[in-house]
């Protein structure tokens, strides 16, 4: 268990520092690999990497395709369509509902979390600016519309952290719908009110809108499609998924050729947009493999055991335990997907033999396991923070505490409440 504890340090250790999860996860790896007693050179070309090329072969098309759908988005026009729209109908003065609405519309209907970023980041600015709120908010409001509650906990959103316990629980993408509806609310009402709280904190400590020393962004005049032709990709892919049942990769596919056909006049661009989003896709699936490589070396060692036994020991609910897992290592990676990916590898089969054993609804299992992976993956060493903060020039001295308010704290907080309700029967 030590081994094991100290793999995970060395893991998180090296991540926070910026190195690259690719190539450290095997260092971690062979931390653990040498303190359990096993071959090194064989826990690395045989258990670290059927790991991790068992997760690539499973997850790559979904990676894939959800990166060239988010990316024909983006260039298309058709995602800042829908976040102009929005704003429109919330209105300037609500600059804060408006930038979180539109990172929530854009995250539910499949675009990726970095896309989103690209893509709200201009509007952003424009609307904090009209409304002169500070741009050190900006951060924290992309986070809590697209790295929370329409990642992990809205029912049926195909985001890769609502569809990866899908394998381990057999469920599906509509996963106990009622706790994914009250952590939703915890964590955007809750994040929301902050957020309204910081805003009237910072105009009284006379802190207001200040233009970006880079301003790269794309021109408020920029022609762009309809709003009712740039929605269709989103509900397609939402709808062909929940309400068909049809498999996750077949959606996608179904909003990527709706995109090309309503925007076939932008053929050329097809080409570099498909490609841009393929390659970095590659990126994606090879930083969680590396993750659930690891998890798969640390579940061949004896200490493993021990390590079971103290988590399925935690008293009480269980799904107390998974939560503790989960959270623990996405904080460890930096990432929800990896953090969940290895803790599911690991301990998802025991999950679901106590879900079997107690009559507790193996969907509860998969949602708490999404749920769980959007808390402590948002640490300050998390890509999709540091892009974030790169991208709206911002610091973590600027933005980082508001980030880990409604990224971190209340996803958490969300986490609890649904497992305080459903352990005194309410769910």
């Amino acid at each position: 268990m030590l081994g094991i504890l100290l793999g995970l340090i060395v893991l998180m250790a090296l991540a926070y520092l910026g190195w690259s999860i690719i190539w450290v996860a095997p260092i971690a790896a062979g931390v653990v690999a040498l303190t359990g007693g096993l071959d090194l050179l064989d826990a690395y070309k045989d258990t670290y990497m059927e790991g991790f090329v068992g997760f690539a072969k499973e997850w790559f098309p979904v990676f894939m395709l959800g990166a060239v759908f988010g990316k024909l988005m983006e260039d298309t026009g058709m995602a800042r369509s829908v976040a102009v729209a929005l704003t429109k109908v919330i209105g300037t003065k609500r600059a804060i509902l408006g930038v979180l609405a539109s990172a929530a519309v854009l995250t539910y209907g499949g675009v990726s979390l970095f896309v989103v970023v690209f893509a709200v980041y201009p509007l952003a600015i424009s609307l904090f600016r009209e409304a002169n709120i500070s741009r050190r908010l900006i951060p924290a409001t992309v986070a809590l519309g697209a790295f929370t509650f329409t990642m992990t906990a809205i029912p049926g959103t195909p985001q890769i952290q609502n569809l990866i316990p899908m394998d381990y629980f057999d469920t599906n993408a509509t996963a106990a719908p009622a706790m994914g509806i009250i952590a939703a609310l915890v964590m955007a009402v809750g994040g929301y009110l902050y957020l309204r709280w910081r805003e009237k904190k910072l105009m009284q400590n006379g802190e207001y809108f200040t233009e970006p020393k880079d301003n790269n962004l794309v021109a408020d005049d920029e022609k762009i499609p309809h709003f009712l032709l740039s929605v269709l990709p989103l509900l397609t892919v939402l709808i062909t998924l929940n309400l068909f049942n049809w498999d996750i990769v077949v959606a996608l596919i179904s909003g990527i050729l709706l995109i090309m056909v309503l925007n076939f006049a932008k053929f050329k661009k097809f080409v570099k947009s498909i490609n841009a989003g393929a390659g970095g896709s590659v990126i994606a699936i090879i930083n969680t493999s590396a993750a659930v490589g690891f998890g798969t070396v640390v579940r061949a060692v004896p200490g493993f055991e021990q390590l079971t036994e103290v988590l399925m020991g935690v008293r009480g609910n269980p799904l107390i335990s998974e939560a503790i897992a989960v959270n623990v290592l996405a904080g460890a990676t930096g990432s929800a997907s990896g953090g969940m990916g290895i803790a599911l590898e690991a301990l998802g089969s025991k999950y679901y033999e106590i879900a079997m054993d107690t009559g507790i609804s193996p969907e509860a299992f998969h949602r708490i396991a999404s749920l769980s992976s959007g808390g402590l993956d948002a640490l300050p060493h998390n890509g999709a923070v540091l892009t974030l903060l790169t991208i709206t020039g911002m610091t973590h001295k600027d933005s980082y505490r508001d980030i880990f308010i409604v990224a971190v704290l209340i996803p958490v907080i969300s986490v609890a409440v649904v497992i305080l309700l459903a352990s005194i029967g309410i769910l």
